[in-house]
């Protein structure tokens, strides 16, 4: 890691507290658990309490979705006339739950379905026009997309010229020219009224089917128990803000991950030692750190059939073999990975990228199955957008990732370089691009020109946005609980960041890894709390204990040895 020093601030709003009491009150809460509530905008009694307890009643009409009737009459005419539906998903997470959820509802209702992801070396992302030959051939008569195909405009109208109807679902963002399909479902188009666009890619999926479901006649209680574990583990892992819609489809979708039926979801809990733990509930973090890894892994260094494959298999015992092919390929991906990010930082630094404003860097040897992952530890490590690109050599071509830092869209400073770039696409944070290879320097210069217009020195300083500011008898046992109420946490939701000052350092105890840190502290004369302290042994080796300080940190319940401990998991420090 770099040893470039950074500027952090910490940024915490004066708290309401008039708005804080009347929640206290009214919905009968600690303070703490208030107090978030109303730095977050959940500040009157009506709002807070459906934040707090969201509700499958709560999902919008599918029916409000663009389009959403002439997908339903493509879809179920193919069901009367025993017509294939051709389903073509993405290799990503979101990408292949989209398709799984897609295949396993249409066939139970009585659909003839093929299913297909694509290659990511193979067919790179999106529609491969090859693919829609290959629908064609196998008699499809109806093209169905989901997590792609917003902008696949010459490959839907290679499908239509073959006679396929096109049903196009997406939640990437609208170009401006649209696709001529049948019906194109995306909450982001410019003329929906759907009341929540920022639904992930089988968010949309499980709506046109959660509608379809209600038109023929069937209960929805028995739709979402078969498929909110899709859902969940497609829009969790996909980073979408756990708010809204998201937040009840993760809420509810996660138990149903833990208590799913579906032998690949099994097998998975079991491979990744999830299932060995016990867990009567399971958190935003299973899904994002462990289980959406290992499904991406196979489309990252091998084939996302695989994972296709694994949720969609039936058997137990080849769900079992699949799970566990699944978590070598990801232990591969883990070392490919980590050896690129070393020679990226390498690269990085010895150019001196890191002073710019953005870093654009790429290898011959690079896996582009893992370019995106090393470009989102660039960004974090050195606080800039970051283009990762992998080269091949026989085609000259550079296939790059990004990522970025608030303040930065990717997807308007991709279309603002078409002139450069041989193509790209994708969010605001995460998108990707094409360019030969002997332009990436003149790209590099382009881009640190173009973000010189709109970035400022502020959105390279590393900021914290603080929930709030405590007193530290707040933080209690009881309360602590309390902030569960808020889960899953995740993007747009994130775990409360709490502020405590004048904290004394009465202890400060090394680890195993002299990386991290325990240690006690102490408010005047209160009582002595607990903390974990990760990847700061630097900073502590020239502390003494008994030093006083600011504290960020996050409050966490911890079992340990059959009882449950406070502890706080410090995010960062000032000496007094």
């Amino acid at each position: 890691m770099s040893s470039i020093a950074r500027t952090v601030r910490w940024s915490a709003p004066p708290r309401v507290e008039e708005a804080e009491r009347v929640l206290m009150e009214e919905l009968s809460i600690p303070s703490l658990l208030a107090a978030v509530l109303v730095r977050r905008g959940f500040d009157t009694p009506e709002v807070a309490e459906a934040f707090l307890n969201p509700s499958l009643d709560h999902l919008h009409d599918p029916r409000l979705l663009p389009d959403y009737e002439a997908a339903q009459a493509v879809l179920l005419n193919a069901r009367e006339r025993n017509e294939k539906i051709f389903i073509h998903g993405d290799y990503d997470v979101d990408g292949v739950t989209s398709a799984a959820l897609f295949s396993r509802f249409l066939t139970k209702v009585g659909c003839t379905v093929q299913t297909h992801v694509p290659h990511r070396i193979k067919e790179g992302y999106g529609i491969h026009l090859s693919v829609v030959d290959e629908a064609h051939a196998a008699g499809a008569k109806v093209f169905l997309t989901c997590d792609c195909g917003s902008g696949a405009l010459e490959q839907i109208a290679k499908a239509r010229e073959y006679g396929m109807r096109v049903v196009v679902t997406d939640h990437h963002t609208v170009g401006d020219v649209s696709p001529e399909a049948e019906a194109f479902i995306n909450p982001h188009r410019g003329d929906s009224h759907y009341p929540y666009p920022e639904l992930s890619g089988v968010g949309v999926a499980f709506k046109v089917c959660e509608g379809l479901n209600r038109e023929l006649g069937n209960q929805s209680i028995h739709y979402y128990r078969a498929y909110l574990d899709l859902a969940a583990l497609g829009t969790i892992a996909d980073v979408m803000p756990l708010t809204g819609e998201n937040r009840i489809i993760a809420k509810f979708g996660l138990q149903r991950i833990l208590e799913s039926n579906k032998p690949g979801l099994k097998a998975l809990l079991r491979e990744s030692r999830i299932a060995e733990q016990g867990l009567s509930e399971l958190r935003s973090y299973h899904v994002g750190y462990v289980l959406g890894p290992r499904l991406n892994a196979a489309g990252r260094i091998d084939d996302a059939a695989l994972a296709l494959k694994l949720l969609l298999e039936r058997e137990e015992q080849a769900a079992a073999l699949l799970a566990r092919n699944i978590e070598e390929i990801n232990s591969a991906r883990k070392e490919e990975q980590q050896r690129i990010l070393d020679l990226a930082v390498e690269t990085v630094l010895e150019r001196g990228h890191h002073e710019r404003n953005v870093i654009v860097v790429g290898g011959e040897d690079w896996h582009p199955g893992v370019i995106g992952i090393v470009a989102g530890r660039l960004v974090e490590q050195f606080r800039r957008p970051a283009f990762v690109g992998s080269i091949d050599r026989e085609t000259g071509i550079c296939k790059a990732s990004a990522r970025t830092i608030p303040g930065f869209n990717l997807a308007n400073a991709i279309r603002a370089h078409f002139h450069i770039l041989l193509g790209g696409g994708g969010h605001a944070m995460a998108a990707g691009c094409s360019v030969s290879a002997d332009r990436l320097e003149e790209l590099a210069d382009a881009l640190h020109q173009y973000a010189g217009g709109i970035l400022s020195a502020e959105d390279f300083e590393e900021t914290y946005e603080v929930d709030l500011e405590v007193q530290p008898g707040e933080v209690n046992m009881t309360s602590v609980q309390s902030l569960s109420r808020m889960e899953p946490f995740g993007c747009g939701n994130p775990e409360p960041l709490l502020i405590a000052r004048g904290m004394t350092f009465s202890q400060i105890t090394p680890t195993k890894n002299p990386q991290h840190v325990n240690a006690v502290l102490r408010n005047g004369q209160g009582p002595t709390v607990r903390c974990i302290a990760f990847g700061m042994g630097e900073r502590f080796q020239d502390l003494q204990p008994g030093f006083q300080g600011d504290v960020l940190f996050q409050p966490n319940l911890e079992d340990w040895n059959g009882g449950r401990y406070l502890k706080w998991r410090l995010k960062d420090f000032y000496v007094a």
